[in-house]
């Protein structure tokens, strides 16, 4: 935006993130994992996630969802995420869980609440039509961006 600070281009930084960082917001980073590789986006978009009180795991709920879907998540673990960390976002999508004070992070961040229902503990079912939305959420935010080119 500011012709003065043109290192050509920054990276697009996008965070996702939840109370517990073990379900949506670890879908949400797997599907844009992919969403980066197949627009051929690895250098311009950086991926942050994480949680405010992250758990111990990712919900087996979640793992089995993203297996039926070709994504392992077996080896991901939740961590924390900062008001520093979301601050140096251009996106921060929260899962609908939030206990962060968005406007803490700034009017420079563009902070999307998906309203989601949490996954832990619902049936495989219900957790599959999560993560479906969770991709279509993720796919309409590249074409979001990407379209400014």
């Amino acid at each position: 935006m500011s012709t003065t600070d043109t290192d050509s281009t920054d990276p697009i930084r996008i965070a996702f993130m939840c109370v517990q960082n073990a379900g949506r917001s670890q879908m949400s980073t797997a599907f844009a994992e992919r969403e980066r590789e197949r627009r051929g986006l690895a250098d311009e978009v950086e991926l942050l996630t994480g949680g405010t009180h992250p758990a111990d795991s990712v919900h087996e709920e979640v793992i089995d969802a993203m297996a039926d879907a070709g994504f392992d998540l077996s080896d991901r673990t939740p961590r924390e995420i900062t008001l520093e960390d979301l601050r140096s976002c251009d996106y921060v999508a929260t899962m609908g869980c939030s206990t962060l004070e968005v406007g803490e992070v700034g009017s420079d961040v563009d902070v999307r609440d998906w309203g989601l229902d949490d996954p832990d503990g619902r049936d495989p079912e219900r957790v599959r039509e999560i993560r479906d939305e969770i991709e279509r959420r993720v796919v309409a935010l590249f074409d979001e961006f990407g379209s400014g080119e």
